[in-house]
């Protein structure tokens, strides 16, 4: 029987959001509804609410979340009521040429539940990300709910669902920092500090946090910096080199997706070394380096969409290493806030006074 839940939404472009009655149906075959406990405030939600994603209002927010399976659809084998997941916005389809190739982390088929939750009059809403997830309970493909470990923090393990798990899979997985290699993070926020603590996971020798605000700075040294550059008063790329012994890192993680931050961190890097860009762009934005530039230097230029993870994998991995105090993913929870205070955290968003608000339910 379809169920009415509280949820966040966002009826039109740059409207502060709203908290309204929205129907959650019965999970049809291949799909299951959560009852979310925790929800992470993400830029990506921001983006939604201001048209820079799309323009298919009204948007059910919050993607970032864990929670308990309540039920499931027919012919669902990976999750029962009662599992504790992460949701994840990639539900890998297993047929698609990277999935037949052993590279589902690529999946070009991914889906979300067929579907739609609704308003009490009918609208249809557009889940962000296709989770939907700041609300009492969300439906959702199967396939994009991952069993953890119930002994986790639910405001804890569901920033694994983005901006922690983008960032640590940004140095981990595209990356592949190693033990001994020297790092660069360009913005650190929360995506850039999540690349800064999987760097110190992975070995790095030296870390180098780079940003214009000193706050973030200071957090990403207690996330795992060795050294910081505030760029705002010192040229990042000639900071990097002298503290690579004149080389530039080894690997470059660009966290802010701008031209000018992409350009620092190709420039900043050893000539074999590899630049990855976890930021995220606007469509106008382009590019242009010399092509004698990059032809001179070896290395690679990688992009990263969503830590290149595969939550199968990676979400339980990461949970075992936070439970064993290996992983301090607790570092990224700023503040907690009621389902009613999503507007007021985008304030705090914007002037950068918070690495992750957390929506408990």
């Amino acid at each position: 029987m379809p169920q009415q839940v509280k949820a966040v939404i966002a009826r039109a472009k740059g409207a502060p959001v709203e908290v309204a009655t929205i129907v959650v149906p019965d999970p049809g075959p291949g799909e299951a509804v959560v009852r979310i406990q925790a929800c992470g405030v993400c830029h990506t939600d921001l983006h939604y609410r201001e048209g820079g994603i799309n323009d298919e209002f009204p948007f059910l927010l919050g993607h970032e979340a864990a929670g308990i399976v309540e039920s499931v659809g027919e012919g669902v084998t990976e999750v029962e009521p009662g599992d504790f997941v992460v949701l994840n916005w990639r539900a890998v389809c297993g047929q698609c040429r990277a999935c037949l190739r052993g590279r589902p982390q690529y999946c070009f088929n991914t889906h979300n539940a067929k579907q739609r939750m609704t308003l009490l009059d009918g609208t249809e809403l557009s889940p962000a990300l296709g989770i939907g997830a700041f609300a009492e309970k969300t439906l959702v493909a199967a396939g994009q709910c991952t069993k953890v470990d119930p002994a986790a923090e639910p405001a804890v393990a569901g920033l694994l669902g983005c901006g922690v798990m983008a960032g640590l899979g940004a140095a981990i997985n595209t990356g592949n920092v190693g033990r001994g290699d020297s790092v660069a993070v360009i913005g650190c926020g929360g995506v850039g500090g999540a690349a800064v603590m999987g760097s110190r996971l992975a070995g790095a020798a030296k870390i180098i946090a780079v940003d214009i605000d000193d706050r973030k700075l200071e957090t990403a040294r207690k996330l795992g910096a060795t050294h910081t550059v505030n760029s705002r008063s010192t040229d990042p790329v000639e900071a990097i080199r002298e503290l690579t012994g004149g080389n530039g890192a080894d690997v470059v993680v660009e966290a802010v997706g701008r031209p000018e931050t992409y350009k620092q961190a190709f420039y900043a890097r050893d000539l074999a070394g590899t630049v990855v860009l976890v930021g995220v762009p606007t469509p106008e934005m382009t590019l242009e380096l010399p092509l004698l530039d990059v032809f001179g230097r070896g290395g690679a230029l990688k992009s990263s969409w969503y830590g290149d993870c595969l939550p199968s994998r990676d979400f339980p991995m990461l949970i075992d290493l936070y439970l064993q105090g290996r992983l301090d993913l607790g570092a990224f929870v700023t503040e907690t806030i009621e389902l009613d205070q999503v507007e007021q955290a985008f304030e705090r968003m914007h002037q950068g006074d918070v690495l992750r608000s957390v929506v408990v339910l």
